[in-house]
């Protein structure tokens, strides 16, 4: 919604990785119990010493994946499919030294290629695939035999072993396939739910605003009033002094203000944009939602830059829009030193805007989570961290987008993107 977020430690493919971990344990232990049972067991002489290197270095190997899960590194594509090559070399190893494409244990290449299939993206898979089969064509030509005895029916076991190169190649190119479509299939179904969870836990709480802010509005009307009454006769009282005088027109023009907005607010509830909204064009729109924030912010400076196509085209106007880039405007203000930078650009379809503070700029938290319901970042006093999750909903409803970030000249910038309302030919 507002930036790309660095990856949770505990995100999917760390999990994954905990899981192939742990599933490499199982796998050293198989192979080190087959191994002795075959040295136990079976009278047949096979270069046992680099076997058992073989596995002690995967338990080395794999211990150092331990270690590395301690740490809050987060897991990429790339270092997940190291993990696999890993298996799949050490594999390679065990095979070549008993029997390559003639041990029965050759089809294990299947399983990194399925866990890349259902955990990867597609490139990565068909990298994988392209590995495994290669391992497994170069192990049809150089292996440390078995012993036995294939003289009597060396053509039929040829025969036999090429059919199971054949049947491998088939398998990995259709998991590499059906299992990415698959796995492609979820992923898209699993956002979906997350983005219709989100939505409609976005609207249960505007809702719940929106049933709060109506009570604080007939709540709010008497003291207001009261506050005018006792304004107006202040004015009348002290006529001599000048500053106090400017001071209470200031003071007047706010209450005059919030009583205009419960105003609105109350007679604007429940229509619908297309009641509620006018065309107009972008310019005079965003002065005019300047002049309404100058009024509100009296003592904030800023500057105004304005570039785009003339005659300018139109933007749907509506009460919502115009009080949404105020709050971003006030939460600039709030951040801002000295100044507060908007900088608006036009074509024929979009409208951007860039609100740029001179304050410290966005902690990773503020990043994360801006945007949230009642997430804020000032103090109890300062902010209840509904201004920006309700701009950012109603530009969403509008078809724009808001993008909040660290400006690389210090300070943080608010991106709005909105949609403007096509010329007719």
């Amino acid at each position: 919604m507002f930036s790309d977020l660095s990856q949770s430690p505990l995100s999917p493919l760390r999990k994954n990785l905990q899981r192939l971990f742990l599933l490499r344990n199982i796998s050293i232990a198989a192979q080190c119990l087959t191994i002795a049972l075959v040295y136990w067991t079976i009278d047949i002489d096979l270069p046992w010493a680099e076997m058992i290197i073989v596995v002690v270095l995967l338990a080395t190997l794999n211990l150092a994946t331990g270690l590395r899960l301690h740490r809050i590194w987060p897991v990429s594509n790339i270092e997940f499919l190291v993990q696999l090559l890993i298996d799949v070399f050490a594999l390679s190893a065990l095979l070549y030294f008993s029997g390559g494409s003639t041990n029965p244990f050759i089809s294990l290449y299947l399983l990194p290629l399925t866990i890349a299939a259902a955990v990867l993206p597609s490139r990565f898979t068909w990298v994988m695939a392209a590995i495994t089969i290669g391992c497994y064509t170069i192990l049809l030509f150089n292996y440390v035999p078995l012993p036995h005895d294939h003289s009597k029916h060396l053509a039929e076991f040829s025969l036999h072993v090429s059919g199971m190169w054949l049947a491998f190649v088939l398998s990995t190119v259709i998991i590499a396939w059906f299992v990415v479509r698959m796995s492609i299939s979820i992923r898209d179904r699993d956002k979906d739910l997350a983005l219709a969870r989100e939505q409609a836990l976005r609207n249960e709480q505007i809702i719940a605003l929106g049933t709060q802010a109506a009570t604080a509005a007939h709540e709010l009307g008497t003291p207001l009033s009261t506050m005018a009454v006792v304004t107006k006769e202040l004015q009348q009282e002290y006529t001599n002094d000048s500053e106090f005088q400017n001071n209470l027109r200031i003071l007047r023009d706010q209450i005059t203000h919030c009583k205009q907005t419960l105003t609105q607010l109350l007679a604007s509830a429940g229509q619908t944009r297309a009641e509620d909204g006018s065309g107009q064009s972008v310019d005079y729109f965003l002065q005019h939602v300047l002049d309404k924030w100058q009024l509100i912010r009296p003592s904030v400076k800023f500057t105004f830059h304005c570039n785009g196509t003339k005659p300018a085209p139109q933007i749907m106007s509506t009460r919502l829009l115009s009080q949404s880039i105020l709050n971003l405007l006030n939460n600039a203000a709030d951040a801002s030193s000295t100044r507060v930078d908007i900088k608006s650009n036009w074509d024929n379809q979009a409208l951007h805007i860039e609100i740029i503070d001179d304050g410290e700029g966005l902690s990773a938290e503020a990043i994360q989570r801006a945007g949230e319901a009642f997430f804020t970042s000032k103090s109890p006093d300062q902010g209840f961290g509904i201004g920006l999750f309700l701009a950012n909903a109603n530009i969403e409803r509008f078809g724009g987008s808001v993008r909040l970030f660290n400006h690389e000249d210090g300070g943080a910038c608010t991106h709005v993107t909105l949609p403007l309302i096509a010329r007719q030919p």
